[in-house]
């Protein structure tokens, strides 16, 4: 019987087990993959942060190097793995969980390996659950390469011919740059995109951000309601410059498609033989058998990870309690803030 179980050890759930630590009850963090960071890992291989170093720590660990500098991806796995030696983190890797369900007053946690109990349980799977692709890509000719922004791993997957990137975020932005250097590519999006530069006076953009208390401004905020309604710009101008050089042509939003074509919301169409989908993902809590705890889109109700069902959180949402929650920047925050609410349990 443990006092807490951590589903995920991402950087959410590794966060989690530092301040759980300071609980000195038995927990354990479960994780379906071979190994810490492996998730990170299998994103596409130019992947670089827009955010620099001192924006990129987890708790009680700074991670290295330049702190204004642009981490790549290689980099965030070898500071995960770190940081879990560093504090001798519980984590049963290859355990995958099929199927949580409340017992009274404890959880049982069913894996492909064994059953844990728990007193409390987190959920901190990430955002990154299944890929969102349109339902009309299943209609499209067998001879396009389609691939998730999540199987993209660089240009060699793709055939010869064009590429269009659909999704209009920082990873769609990142992947049609490195596209555009190897042949024909287009971009389809589906709302004007805004462009912020990477750095003011040879200062992180995120630095500034953080002086003027954008990063720290909560999802209940006037400020925070504006961010989160707006939505994340485009961050460097790598590709506005590709954009200017007609390097990247810009299409609206993808509509349909029928065999290799694409028709978009202007009522043009394009011919393609590469698409990569850069449309984010949904969540995927199947294997959560509690009701009470999923919306009707099956999305979590919660208030700051803390959910509807005594013991039960999550953590590492989108806008969770402010926009970095579900990332490197801004879980620890929200981890501690969840010990507290299991402390208070305690008693």
């Amino acid at each position: 019987m443990y006092n807490t179980v951590v589903i995920g050890a991402g950087q959410a759930g590794l966060a989690m087990g530092y301040y759980l630590k300071q609980l000195k009850q038995p927990f354990v963090i479960l994780d379906k993959a071979r190994e810490v960071g492996e998730e990170w890992k299998k994103r596409y291989d130019s992947l670089v942060l827009f955010t620099p170093r001192m924006y990129n720590s987890l708790p009680g660990l700074r991670m290295k190097g330049d702190s204004q500098g642009f981490p790549a991806k290689d980099e965030i796995v070898n500071y995960l793995k770190t940081y879990a030696d560093t504090f001798h983190l519980p984590i049963q890797m290859h355990t995958e969980v099929r199927r949580v369900r409340k017992e009274n007053d404890y959880f049982s946690i069913e894996t492909n390996r064994e059953e844990f109990k728990a007193s409390n349980v987190v959920i901190a799977t990430g955002p990154f659950q299944k890929p969102r692709i349109p339902e009309f890509a299943k209609s499209l000719s067998p001879d396009i390469v389609q691939l998730h922004s999540s199987q993209y791993k660089s240009p060699d997957d793709l055939q010869a011919g064009n590429v269009l990137v659909v999704g209009g975020g920082n990873s769609g932005a990142q992947i049609a740059v490195e596209l555009s250097k190897e042949g024909e590519t287009y971009l389809s999006v589906s709302r004007k995109m805004k462009f912020l530069p990477l750095e003011i006076g040879n200062k992180s953009i995120f630095w500034w951000f953080d002086k003027l208390g954008i990063l720290k401004a909560s999802r209940y905020s006037w400020v925070g309601q504006k961010l989160h309604k707006k939505g994340d710009p485009i961050f460097g101008y790598e590709l506005k410059e590709a954009l200017q050089k007609g390097k990247v042509i810009l299409k609206e939003r993808a509509l349909h498609g029928e065999e290799n074509k694409i028709l978009f919301e202007d009522v043009s169409s394009l011919y393609v033989q590469n698409i990569i989908w850069a449309t984010g993902f949904i969540p995927n809590y199947s294997w959560l058998d509690i009701k009470g705890v999923l919306d009707h889109q099956g999305k979590p109700i919660q208030v700051r990870g803390k959910t509807p069902i005594k013991g039960l959180f999550f953590l590492g949402l989108p806008w969770q309690y402010r926009r970095g929650s579900a990332l490197l920047q801004g879980v620890g925050d929200d981890a501690q803030h969840l010990l507290k609410q299991i402390q208070k349990r305690e008693f």
